[in-house]
C-alpha cells in the first residue's frame, strides 16, 4: 500500500570493504555516474548526455565553464561512442558536492563519480534487496539442518529459512517501532524464531502473532512418536527452544524478551440460552442462575474481558491476593479484575485505591445486592474515573 516503507536490508559485510576512501563527511566508495547496461547511449537517451567542467587541482565539478572549472568531461563509453550519466542535470546539480571526477587508469581521460558514503544521518546505509534472492542462508536443506540442530528427532516437513524470514522481517519492520508481525500459517515457528533473532541482533521490539489451526500430527510422524498432538504443540516447543537459545548466545541482549502467550479459539464463557418465554419451565429457571459455565477458570474470564475491552493481549499481567481474594491487575492498572464470589466492601475499598482505569466482577459475586448496589458509589468517591463492568 502506499503507507507501507521500506527498511532496507543491513550491508553485508563484503560491502562494508569497499568504503575505504573518507572525506570529512565520512567514508565512501565511487560508483561511476556513466550508465552501463540496457539504454546506455546518448541516442536513447538525448536528455541525460550533458557536459561537466572539473577543477583539475581537486577534481570537484560544476555544470558551468569557468576559469577554475575548465575541463570538459564528457559521458564517452570505452569504444568511443558518446554514452550518457545515470542523472539528469537537475539532479545533478542538487547533489553536485557528492560527484567527483578521476582519470581512467592514468590515461589523460576522466570520468565522473557518485561518492557513496557509508553512512548518512549518523547510521549505516541500508540496501534495497534485490527482485530474486539465492544463496545457502535461503536454501531449504540448510533451513531442514538449522531446524533439527535445535529439535531433534521432532521433525518437520520443509521448514523456512530462518535467515530469509529476518530479512524479509528487517526489510519490513524497522527496529526503531513496535511492529506486529502476523503469520496465518505458524507451522513450525520460523517467523517467530526470526523475529526473536532480529531482535537480539538490533535491540528492536517487534512482537509476533502466530495463527495455527488445530491441525493434528499423523501417528506416523516422528513428531507424534515424541508425544506431540497438533502442529501448534511443535510451534511452542520451537519457539521456546529458539528464544532459549538466541538469549543465551545473545549475550549483549540483556534486555532480550523471549516470552509468549499461547491463546485459542473457544466458546462463549457465558451459558447460551435459546428459549422463548412460553418455552422455559421453572426447572428451566433454576439451570440458569449460574450463567458462566462451570468448566471456565478465571483466567478465562480475564481475556474474555480484555478483547470486550480492546486490552492488548501481550500486556503484563500479575496476580494478587487482596482480602483472601485472587485479583488480577493487567499493566498494572490499565484493568484490575476479580471473578470470586463472595466480593465485600473491604475488597471493593482497597481495588478504588488502586485507581485502576477499568475494574470487573462477575455479576452474581457479591455477598449481598447491597454490596454489589455500594460498588459504584465506592468508586466515585475514591476512583471516579475507573470504569466498572459486571459480568
Amino acid at each position: 500500500s502506499a503507507s507501507f516503507n521500506e527498511y532496507g536490508l543491513d550491508l553485508p559485510e563484503s560491502f562494508i570493504k569497499d568504503y575505504r576512501l573518507e572525506d570529512k563527511d565520512g567514508k565512501y566508495r565511487l560508483i561511476e555516474l556513466r550508465k552501463r547496461g540496457g539504454a546506455d547511449t546518448r541516442v536513447e537517451r538525448p536528455n541525460m548526455y550533458y557536459p561537466f567542467f572539473m577543477d583539475p587541482r581537486d577534481g570537484s565539478l560544476s555544470l558551468e565553464f569557468s576559469d577554475i572549472y575548465s575541463v570538459k568531461v564528457l559521458p564517452a563509453k570505452s569504444d568511443g561512442t558518446h554514452g550518457r550519466w545515470r542523472w539528469g542535470k537537475e539532479t545533478a546539480l542538487k547533489n553536485i558536492s557528492e560527484l567527483v571526477a578521476r582519470k581512467v587508469n592514468n590515461t589523460d581521460k576522466y570520468n565522473v563519480y557518485e561518492k557513496d558514503y557509508l553512512e548518512s544521518n549518523g547510521e549505516v546505509k541500508r540496501i534495497k534487496p534485490k527482485s530474486v534472492w539465492s544463496g545457502p542462508d535461503y536454501s531449504t536443506d540448510n533451513a531442514t539442518k538449522s531446524y533439527r540442530a535445535l529439535m531433534g528427532k521432532v521433525d518437520f516437513n520443509n521448514p523456512k529459512p530462518v535467515p530469509m524470514l529476518e530479512d524479509l522481517i528487517t526489510y519490513a519492520c524497522g527496529p526503531e517501532s513496535n511492529h506486529i508481525v502476523m503469520d496465518f500459517f505458524a507451522g513450525s515457528g520460523t517467523s517467530a524464531h526470526a523475529i526473536i533473532s532480529r531482535n537480539a541482533f538490533d535491540g528492536g521490539s517487534r512482537r509476533f502473532i502466530m495463527v495455527q489451526l488445530p491441525e493434528m500430527i499423523e501417528p506416523s510422524e516422528k513428531a507424534h512418536s515424541e508425544g506431540y498432538k497438533y502442529i501448534s504443540d511443535v510451534t511452542k516447543e520451537r519457539i521456546r527452544r529458539a528464544g532459549k537459545k538466541i538469549k543465551k548466545e545473545s549475550t549483549e541482549a540483556t534486555d532480550l524478551d523471549v516470552g509468549f502467550r499461547v491463546l485459542k479459539i473457544d466458546s462463549s464463557n457465558m451459558n447460551e440460552v435459546h428459549y422463548t418465554p412460553d418455552a422455559v419451565s421453572k426447572g428451566d429457571l433454576l439451570d440458569q442462575i449460574e450463567h458462566i459455565k462451570s468448566d471456565r477458570s478465571s483466567e478465562d474470564l480475564l481475556f474474555q474481558v480484555m478483547l470486550d475491552w480492546s486490552v492488548d493481549l501481550s500486556l503484563p499481567i500479575r496476580k494478587e491476593t487482596i482480602e483472601g481474594k485472587e485479583v488480577y491487575f493487567v499493566n498494572d492498572d490499565d484493568l484490575a479484575a476479580c471473578f470470586e464470589k463472595g466480593i465485600d466492601e473491604p475488597l471493593i475499598k482497597v481495588l478504588a485505591t488502586h485507581k485502576p482505569l477499568r475494574v470487573v466482577f462477575r455479576d452474581d459475586g457479591f455477598v449481598s445486592d447491597s454490596v454489589k448496589i455500594n460498588v459504584e458509589q465506592i468508586f466515585k468517591q475514591l476512583a471516579p474515573a475507573t470504569d466498572i463492568k459486571a459480568i
